[in-house]
């Protein structure tokens, strides 16, 4: 069995491994605002974690090391060859910038450029000067690994040194789709609880924040979306090639993103592994939110990888952590090291999926599942499968989700009061909020953290005022965040405790505006649709609109769609372009011609009405529509009530 112990050295060996350069200038990243420059990344200020013991009682003594492991950072040489060469920039990120050289060219691949413009063009920058010295530089191609922002977040920061012609974006078979409906539809939602998952609000230091697990923390600037100009359809090699750089693809949808792919390079024998295989156990469904991943599917497509790549393979790469290469004994035979470390990956999640339905089809709900599995001692005791990002407790709940939904069948759980009034309810049947901090103290004594924690909840939401309740409860997150070894799990108690105590912060990281260009014009109608307030729309008079849309700067066929204000809802379709002159088949009561710059405008509020745009029909249709658009709250409460009511047709 590999133990924990015999890990060690070798983890802190693979982290360090072809280290070339830290971070330039400390790794500070400002935004290029000079006016008003804010901290986009600091890399720096983790330096705390040189010292390898925590402060007593302040971070779970194995959180504290992955940190340490997050934490060194710079550009790294992954493997080199006549084919080329992989470099990697950590720590400058939650996720790895990968470039790959193509052959003895000056051209390269982008792997994952990052969350933030910002973060990747100081990467790319710091491979610049410390790998190329000044020689000139063409990105022949980006590669999305898959959909989630942390890994496409900073392109536009290489769309200045692409090349001229035939520059590349490839991503996996519905990458646009769910890089959209992910970060972008509910994205409102997600950037507020990523300020709990990640503690961006929370001061980086062996008190505060101390990393996330899978990196140190995200990056927060502008994020960009440049559209895939090519998709990635089935397994094999990369069709087209890019340069002489045979790419071999494995997609994985399903697994830890809805679009993701694993790839090998021949002339490399290099593998990457997209985030199916990190060192740490993952998520199954992030705290964030998001979609529920498929453990079975997961560890499927990790035994196909393996059989795949796995006897080829000299080293293995991921968009997080550090790499693995392969080792051998004495006699040159290969240990197969690779092999080991994806089998124990795969493993993992087929046993999470198989013991959770064990469990569900005896009855269990989540909650109780959650506490009653184990990992077997050969999967527990490894590093690379500890909880510092996912955990068995929450992982297990997810899988109950995607098979069961939320409803555990309780007839209680099935119609439940909303969490204010709930709590005040409780607060009387416990004889008053002053009882209720009572028995919480009491059960806080008895180290009942959990259980004191649900009283206090209760007697916060029903008092939001009372002072007492809130700083007792504060403390308790605060213990609990403390004695986590989850990293996610720590930021969430912590971020949970400042925020009965201050001030709430709203989601961090913007979408640049020209991230819009990479929506379908579906997608673009869609980001009114979920702003409509439904209940204020019951009384408004129906209404049609047509788009007629022209790409004057791309060349690209013009387009048109038809969108409908019924029964309180705003859908729409597409429909053929119709010219100022023509008159368009499908009627509408306002006719707007706009280049896909002016529509954009007007979806983003940028443009308030259609004056100076050329229309037909009623200009006021606009105006309605827009009275019914609501602006998202980014600083919704979270451990305290919501400040409002929802809406109600009165």
């Amino acid at each position: 069995m590999s133990s924990i112990t015999d890990d060690n050295e070798h983890d802190w060996v693979n982290a360090q491994r072809g280290h070339i350069a830290h971070p330039a200038d400390g790794g500070i990243i400002l935004t290029p605002d000079k006016k008003n420059p804010q901290v986009v990344w600091d890399y720096g200020a983790y330096d705390f974690l040189d010292y390898e013991e925590p402060p007593e009682g302040i971070a779970k003594q194995s959180l504290w090391r992955q940190s340490r492991l997050c934490h060194v950072g710079g550009i790294f040489q992954v493997i080199a060859g006549p084919g080329g060469a992989i470099y990697q920039i950590r720590a400058l990120d939650l996720s790895n910038m990968t470039i790959v050289e193509i052959g003895r060219t000056n051209e390269v691949i982008v792997i994952d450029p990052l969350t933030s413009v910002e973060t990747a063009k100081a990467a790319f920058q710091l491979y610049l000067d410390t790998v190329r010295e000044g020689a000139p530089v063409k990105v022949r191609a980006i590669i999305y690994t898959h959909s989630h922002a942390d890994h496409f977040g900073g392109a536009e920061a290489i769309i200045p040194y692409k090349v001229d012609q035939d520059f590349r974006v490839y991503a996996p078979s519905g990458f646009l789709e769910h890089a959209v409906s992910e970060n972008v539809y509910a994205g409102n939602a997600m950037a507020r609880r990523s300020v709990y998952m990640y503690g961006e609000s929370l001061e980086i230091s062996p008190y505060g924040q101390i990393g996330a697990g899978l990196g140190l923390a995200l990056s927060q600037g502008t994020s960009s979306l440049i559209a895939p100009t090519h998709c990635v359809q089935q397994n094999g090699l990369l069709d087209p090639p890019i340069g002489d750089m045979n790419i071999t693809c494995q997609l994985t949808p399903g697994t830890e993103a809805p679009a993701e792919m694993n790839f090998f390079f021949p002339t490399l024998n290099a593998m990457c592994m997209a985030e199916n295989a990190t060192h740490t156990l993952h998520n199954l469904q992030t705290l964030r939110g998001a979609p529920v991943r498929d453990a079975r599917l997961w560890s499927r497509y990790l035994d196909e990888s393996i059989a795949l790549f796995g006897d080829l393979a000299d080293v293995v790469f991921s968009s997080h952590h550090w790499p693995t290469w392969e080792t051998a004994d004495d006699e040159g035979n290969r240990k197969k090291t690779i092999i080991r470390y994806l089998s124990r990956q795969r493993d993992c999640y087929a046993y999470l999926h198989n013991e959770t339905l064990r469990h569900l089809n005896d009855g269990m709900t989540p909650v109780d599942i959650g506490e009653v599995v184990k990992m077997p001692p050969t999967l527990r005791d490894v590093w690379d499968l500890q909880g510092y990002y996912g955990s068995v407790n929450h992982n297990v709940k997810a899988i109950y989700d995607k098979y069961m939904g939320w409803f555990d069948g309780n007839p209680a759980n099935l119609w439940k009061r909303p969490p204010k009034e709930e709590a005040i309810e409780y607060v009387k049947c416990m004889g008053g909020i002053d009882k209720m901090i009572e028995l919480a103290e009491g059960y806080k004594d008895k180290n009942d953290l959990r259980f004191a924690a649900t009283l206090l909840n209760h007697a916060v939401f029903s008092d939001p005022n009372n002072k007492k309740a809130k700083e007792v409860l504060a403390g308790i997150y605060q213990t609990l965040g403390y004695g986590a070894e989850n990293g996610t799990w720590r930021n969430i108690y912590l971020t949970g405790s400042k925020e009965l105590l201050g001030k709430v912060q709203g989601g961090v990281n913007k979408m640049a505006p020209e991230a819009l260009f990479a929506f379908n014009l579906d997608q673009l109608m869609d980001t009114m649709a979920i702003r409509i307030n439904g209940c204020k729309a019951w009384h408004a008079d129906p209404f049609t609109i047509n788009m007629m849309v022209t790409y004057p700067k791309t060349g690209k066929d013009p387009e048109g769609w038809h969108m409908r204000l019924s029964n309180a809802a705003l859908t729409g379709r597409a429909i053929p372009y119709a010219a100022p002159r023509d008159h368009s088949t499908i009627p509408a009561s306002l006719t707007i011609y706009v280049t896909r710059t002016q529509l954009n405008e007007l979806v983003s509020g940028v443009r308030k009405s259609v004056d100076g745009l050329e229309t037909t029909g009623d200009p006021d249709v606009w105006h309605q529509l827009r009275r019914l658009l609501t602006t998202s709250n980014t600083a919704f409460n979270i451990v305290t009530p919501l400040a409002y009511r929802p809406d109600s047709d009165e």
